[in-house]
């Protein structure tokens, strides 16, 4: 890099760096954290197991976002120190374009994660995706983006529980329910609710033609008992049956898997994981309430969207992104224009660059 490159670079970064700060409040965060670290040294405190959790886990995610920007300065001051001496050792221009990549992957990762301001946003993710039309194409279509978001999940450190897994018919999925629990997991991955589209080569043709497939992904906040949702046990069909676990291999030999669907909006949750028809019940009761406050939430934006002449909310059906792997390699996302010709490593899970693009956009107004 020449000298009048690497001092722009230097006052870019430093700009970004003071952008990213300016966008919290640190004497805020500082008290708050002082606020709820002295609760949890309250002899009562574990008193209610329930709300202390909550504080805990509060806290958790403060003290994280405390350490990234601690973490962010870190870098900045080594940076400075770096540039100050860069004129006088010629080894260090490397170390400097280093710590510069470095800057700008916490500083993006960061200011995405002080844009999530929703009161649902720090809430884990209950996800579903179901094939659409066509068969077993689709139904692999599934499975394959049912790997990228465990994948995902592995590579952010998030929990993973599968909920309901339905077999497809000779390869692939009918229908899959999981829950990714970590900082902010709803936040994120509301990022990715949508018509997913694949095109390829089919494996499944013997001809070699290529074939376009759909996917839906569903991505509901899983609500806790801060969250009032009033059902009326009329409203609900309640059904058990024998479960049957991914690949086909069966979970038990009792009717312990449950059905329930909503009668009056048709909302349907099916659950399996657990061996006890009680555990899955319970389970499933929780899921319908956070579908249930989804939906409710999705008929008022819809009233106020209706007011707007330039509405595009985001609803099941639209398509979102395309992956291409025929006749060349793109992923691109049709609301933000991102797009990349690493497919396999977004199938791998690498689709922070898509979610982050979309969280932006969000906050421009631009949904």
């Amino acid at each position: 890099m020449q000298t009048s490159e690497i001092k722009m670079e230097f006052k870019e970064l430093t700009k970004l760096f003071e952008e990213v700060l300016s966008m919290i409040n640190l004497e805020s965060l500082d008290n708050e954290i002082k606020k709820l670290d002295q609760l949890t040294c309250d002899q009562g405190f574990w008193n209610d197991s329930s709300n202390a959790q909550k504080i805990v886990k509060e806290l958790k995610t403060l003290k994280n976002k405390q350490d990234s920007i601690a973490s962010l300065k870190e870098i900045y001051e080594e940076l400075q120190i770096v540039y100050e001496f860069i004129t006088l050792e010629e080894d260090m221009e490397q170390e400097f374009i280093t710590l510069s990549k470095k800057l700008r992957s916490k500083a993006e990762k960061l200011s995405v994660e002080l844009l999530l301001v929703d009161e649902n946003d720090k809430l884990n993710a209950i996800i579903e995706i179901h094939p659409g039309a066509g068969g077993t194409e689709s139904q692999d279509w599934a499975e394959m983006l049912f790997r990228m978001y465990k994948r995902y999940g592995e590579i952010v450190n998030y929990e993973f529980e599968l909920i309901d897994y339905q077999n497809g018919e000779e390869a692939g999925l009918k229908s899959v329910t999981f829950t990714l629990r970590g900082d902010h997991a709803y936040g994120y991955l509301k990022a990715e609710n949508g018509v997913h589209r694949l095109v390829r080569i089919s494996p499944f043709d013997s001809g070699g033609r290529r074939h376009t497939s759909f996917a839906g992904v569903i991505v509901i906040p899983e609500i806790d008992d801060s969250i009032a949702v009033e059902i009326n046990e009329k409203d609900l069909k309640i059904d058990t049956f024998r479960s049957s676990g991914a690949g086909g291999q069966s979970v038990n030999t009792t009717d312990s898997a449950v059905r329930i669907t909503h009668l009056p909006t048709k909302l349907v949750v099916n659950v399996q994981n657990e061996r006890s028809q009680f555990k899955n019940r319970d389970k499933a009761m929780q899921i319908l309430k956070a579908k249930l406050y989804q939906f409710e939430l999705q008929k008022k934006q819809e009233e106020i969207s209706s007011y707007r002449s330039d509405s595009s909310l985001i609803s099941f059906g639209s398509q979102i992104r395309s992956y291409v792997m025929h006749p060349y390699s793109m992923v691109k996302d049709h609301r933000t224009n991102i797009e990349t010709s690493r497919v396999n490593k977004v199938l791998d899970g690498d689709i922070a660059d898509f979610i982050y693009g979309y969280l932006k956009m969000l906050a421009r107004g631009e949904e």
